[in-house]
C-alpha cells in the first residue's frame, strides 16, 4: 500500500479530484477491510482538499452511525429523517448546503461548519449503505465540481462494501 498520496497542491479542485480518485481505488483494491478503506479515504480527502471535516456515516439498525472521519469531534448517531445526512440518505442523492444555518433541521455538530456536501454511498448491488459527509468552515464552499468529484470517489468506494469486506464491522444497510 502507498504511504503517501500525490496531488498538485495549488491545482483546482477538479484536478485534485482527478488525481486522488485513482489513488483511492488503488488503496481499496489492495485492502479488504471496510474501516481501513474509509479511514484512508477520509484522510486523503482532508489532506488533499483541506476540508474542515470529512467522514462517513454508515447505516446501522435504522440510523446513521459515525464511521471513520478526519476533523473535530462529531455527532455519533443521526436518524434517517434528520439533518443533511439523513436527507441525503433518504433521498439517495447528493445534497449541497451553501449555509448550514439555513437548512431546516440541520444538526450542528460543530459551530465552525458553515457549508456542507453529503454524498450517498451505495454497495455494488445499488443499495444505499451510508453517506460521505464533508463540511467546510466557509460559506458556499461546495459546487458541481465537488459533487462530481465526490460522487466519483463514492462510486469507487462501492467495492469496499462487498460482503466479504464488511464482516468485522457488520453489514451496512
Amino acid at each position: 500500500m502507498a504511504e503517501n498520496i500525490s496531488f498538485t497542491r495549488d491545482a483546482s479542485r477538479a484536478t485534485i479530484y482527478s488525481e486522488i480518485a485513482p489513488q483511492i481505488s488503488a488503496i481499496i483494491d489492495g485492502e479488504p477491510d471496510l474501516i481501513a478503506n474509509l479511514a484512508n479515504t477520509a484522510a486523503i480527502l482532508k489532506q488533499a482538499l483541506n476540508f474542515y471535516w470529512v467522514g462517513f456515516y454508515l447505516a446501522r439498525d435504522g440510523e446513521l452511525v459515525l464511521g471513520p472521519f478526519q476533523g473535530p469531534l462529531a455527532c455519533t448517531r443521526i436518524a434517517f429523517d434528520r439533518g443533511v445526512c439523513g436527507h441525503c440518505y433518504t433521498g439517495k442523492k447528493t445534497v449541497i448546503v451553501p449555509d448550514v444555518n439555513e437548512f431546516p433541521g440541520h444538526i450542528a455538530c460543530s459551530t465552525e461548519a458553515k457549508s456542507e456536501i453529503v454524498v450517498p454511498l451505495f454497495d455494488p448491488d445499488g443499495r444505499i449503505v451510508g453517506v460521505l459527509d464533508v463540511d467546510s468552515d466557509r460559506l458556499d464552499d461546495f459546487n458541481e465540481t465537488d459533487k462530481t468529484g465526490l460522487e466519483e470517489i463514492a462510486r469507487r468506494l462501492a467495492v469496499a462494501f462487498l460482503p466479504e469486506r464488511v464482516e468485522i464491522a457488520g453489514r451496512a444497510g
